[in-house]
């Protein structure tokens, strides 16, 4: 199932996407269903369609806390980085985490307003994430995969000057509009292996990131346990996985977001998240 919130008015409502329309579902909101028991969410699908063209897509769930991400979780990223910034290559045991702000987060086709006063270089990460199903704690690799609710595209934009001055990564990951997510989640059980899904990012139609999760340094299984050694993990809580190497900041010479770009982010079997930057 692709899971969907969608817009009329200023009414959002979650749903499921069939084809050229919107199953609703009967739930205030995408974190309140998935929080379901799991026999308990068929009950909450209506009959009621609404046509996709009549409405506007949100971002698909929306957290109750900030989303979790993964650094340097792809080795050519890896060495992209190290060697933009000059220094000795040296991956982590563990998966490296950090957060963005849930106020960063943008919905599917959305302008990013990103102002041009607070950062110059503006950057995309093309990223495959991951929404958790239900509440659960020091997960095994084993019991992993059974808590995925689904899995969406996400750009992690970033703010590279202001990630390098305030030396953690949280500030230059934050800025309001630079966490677009979605269209929609693709339900787990259509995606058996999330390790084998081509990734692709397009900056006004030129590929800049081509890969596959096959990639990760650190694949899924191993992030959820990880990350939920000790911590609590949450319904509708957002895991990007990292992101592949050609983001801008690497590049010769460097290529940072500019007024009027349009970003694609593109995973197989999940689709295409599409948003445009306004900076001003």
């Amino acid at each position: 199932m692709k899971y969907v919130t969608y817009r009329i008015g200023d009414q959002s409502h979650p749903g499921v996407l069939d084809a050229e329309s919107i199953r609703r579902i009967a739930c205030s909101s995408m974190r309140d269903y998935i929080a379901l028991p799991i026999a308990e969410r068929e009950s909450r699908m209506t009959t009621e369609a609404i046509p996709l063209a009549s409405v506007t897509l949100d971002a698909p769930v929306l957290p109750q806390r900030n989303v979790f991400c993964v650094g340097r979780n792809y080795l050519e990223h890896a060495k992209e980085g190290a060697r933009a910034a000059g220094r000795e290559l040296k991956l982590p045991d563990v998966p490296t985490f950090f957060t963005k702000a849930p106020t960063a987060i943008a919905a599917p086709g959305a302008t990013l307003h990103l102002q041009s006063r607070l950062s110059s270089e503006y950057d995309f990460e093309a990223e495959l994430a991951v929404v958790i199903g239900e509440r659960c704690r020091d997960l095994t690799i084993e019991d992993a995969p059974g808590v995925i609710f689904g899995y969406t595209c996400l750009n992690d934009v970033t703010a590279r000057d202001r990630q390098r001055a305030h030396i953690q990564w949280f500030k230059g990951k934050s800025f309001d509009d630079t966490c677009p997510v979605g269209p929609w989640i693709v339900s787990a059980d259509e995606i058996p292996d999330p390790q084998s899904l081509s990734i692709r990012f397009r900056l006004n139609g030129v590929e800049k990131q081509s890969s596959t999760t096959a990639q990760m340094i650190f694949p899924i299984t191993r992030i959820l346990a990880e990350l939920s050694a000790g911590m609590t993990l949450l319904p509708g809580d957002i895991i990007a996985t990292g992101t592949p190497d050609g983001v801008g900041f690497a590049r010769v010479p460097p290529e940072f977001l500019r007024d009027g770009d349009r970003m694609d982010v593109e995973i197989e079997r999940i689709g295409t998240l599409h948003n445009t930057v306004a900076l001003s």
